[in-house]
């Protein structure tokens, strides 16, 4: 057996008939769906059904994070669009031009993450401009929540659905 032989057994690039990407995805979607804007959603459920110190520590971490990604968008936010647009150009042109299955589960990972990003980008907008706290701050922290959840549910479904197209087109080669 050569080297090449080895690592492409080893390392299996066929990417949707490997368990460790659909856990990878189910992990990412879970992190997402929980980290709202920075925010472990445990604690807005903790500051709606308490009120009181739970409360003012919401709206404490709430205002840093924020002012973390309102500054994040605000210097960086050009290069990172940039960026990003050039990574989501090569990853989409390498996995759905070239057939390179790799950057199609790349791509089907990070792209709807971006989405994420601009929604969460555009909620923190809101809750400065608004100055939301209290039941305000737990209404859009969890309209937020939904928001990503409905992104998740897409992006799981479109991942699957093409996941299986491709497990089904792989030509089985002889032995």
């Amino acid at each position: 057996m050569t080297w090449a032989q080895l690592i492409s057994e080893v390392i299996d690039l066929r990417s949707f008939s490997n368990l460790w990407y659909w856990i990878a995805l189910a992990v990412t979607w879970s992190h997402a769906s929980h980290w709202i804007i920075g925010i472990p959603f445990d604690m807005v459920m903790r500051a709606r059904r308490m009120g009181g110190a739970a409360e003012a520590e919401l709206e404490d971490f709430a205002r840093l994070c924020v002012n973390r990604t309102l500054y994040i968008a605000q210097t960086a936010g050009g290069s990172l669009l940039a960026v990003g647009s050039a990574a989501y150009t090569c990853l989409g042109l390498l996995g759905f031009y070239y057939g390179i299955e790799i950057a199609q589960a790349v791509f089907l990972i990070l792209f709807p993450l971006s989405l994420v990003a601009l929604l969460s980008t555009r909620t923190a907008s809101r809750i400065a401009r608004n100055a939301d706290t209290g039941a305000a701050l737990h209404k859009r922290l969890s309209r937020h929540r939904v928001a990503v959840q409905a992104i998740g549910v897409v992006s799981i479904l479109v991942t699957a659905t093409w996941g299986m197209i491709q497990n089904v087109n792989i030509p089985v080669l002889p032995n």
